[in-house]
């Protein structure tokens, strides 16, 4: 793949060029009906003109630029074997949308991803920066806490990692759990037997596992309890030996509950500790046990803390200026 430049005079505009080398990967890479470069043009304010194997960019000189890291982005993941769909070029867009420190553009977004996660059913690579980072510390610490808003694939990552060392038999066992506290609703009496009662609750959980692996091995491992799913309180009185352990909704304990939890680490055991410090749902006057968790624990060798924003959600690109909205600059008003 080869680029030319050419920067016009006036107020900063440019007018960038790509050549690729492989025209078998363009099809993806555009998109159907040329859908992803669309969403380009859109996001970044440029226009793009694609003409056999070499497309155009035009536009202000620090979009193109942007523009032209992410379609070499997307270009070296399909080279690498990865599909390119409408949630990775949102993925690749927001990483491009971040300059560094010095404010150049990140050279993660026009590199092949340097780290992923395999599973049966996927491979999961990192769509931003701070992903990035995560799947690093989840590959190297034996405890993470991973702190940020919806949408950020706190949980996700985790439980595709946890998948992963399974699989590969460095772990015996994978757990699951979260607190069954109510989202501000009252369900009332749930019928059932004890599973049934709190299965809505973790349900989330089940659904990243179903994402990794083929439902007949999701089913089968509960059985046998290789994998096993449940709320925090019947965590009490365990020692959890060789195993990857995964709290979600870390934000909704007590910090009795916290230090009851942290304490069942055993040993050659892995955990990781998820949840949104902003969206606690512990009764008025309750103190949330992550955030204490993290004012004491933090900085403490073999401990890592990583921290989302919501440039870093993964969803629809609407759910971060949600959470914009709601967390960001004059939210309390």
């Amino acid at each position: 793949m080869s680029r030319r430049e050419a920067v016009a005079n006036d107020a900063g505009r440019a007018r960038l060029e790509l050549e690729f080398d492989q025209p078998y990967l363009l099809g993806p890479l555009f998109g159907d009906y040329d859908r992803h470069l669309i969403t380009i043009e859109q996001r970044l304010g440029v226009h793009i003109a694609a003409r056999g194997n070499r497309v155009q960019i035009e536009g202000d000189a620090d979009a193109a630029a942007r523009a032209r890291e992410v379609l070499m982005g997307l270009y070296a993941r399909l080279d690498q074997g990865h599909d390119v769909d409408a949630e990775a070029v949102e993925a690749v867009l927001g990483m491009a949308v971040q300059p560094n420190l010095d404010g150049i553009i990140n050279e993660e977004v026009a590199s092949p991803p340097r780290v992923m996660i395999r599973t049966r059913k996927k491979t999961i690579v990192p769509r931003s920066t701070t992903q990035t980072a995560y799947m690093e510390a989840l590959a190297r610490e034996d405890m993470i806490f991973a702190l940020g808003p919806a949408g950020t694939g706190k949980t996700y990552v985790a439980v595709a990692q946890a998948v992963s060392q399974l699989i590969a038999g460095t772990v015996d066992r994978l757990i699951l759990s979260r607190p069954a506290v109510e989202a501000g609703e009252r369900l009332g009496f749930l019928p059932g037997d004890m599973k049934e009662k709190v299965d809505p609750y973790l349900r989330p959980l089940y659904d990243a596992l179903y994402d990794m692996l083929p439902t007949e091995q999701v089913e089968r491992r509960i059985a046998s309890g290789e994998i096993e799913i449940a709320p925090i309180a019947f965590m009490r009185g365990r020692t959890l030996n060789d195993a990857f352990i995964i709290l979600d909704e870390a934000q909704n304990t007590t910090p009795q509950q916290m230090k009851m939890f942290l304490t069942r680490f055993g040993m050659r055991s892995r955990m990781v500790i998820c949840g949104d410090p902003n969206q606690t749902d512990l009764p008025m006057g309750v103190k949330s046990g992550l955030n204490d968790a993290v004012g004491k624990l933090e900085g403490i060798k073999g401990i890592d803390v990583v921290r989302f924003s919501a440039a870093d959600v993964v969803r629809h690109p609407l759910v971060g200026r949600i959470v914009d909205a709601y967390e960001g600059p004059g939210a309390q008003q």
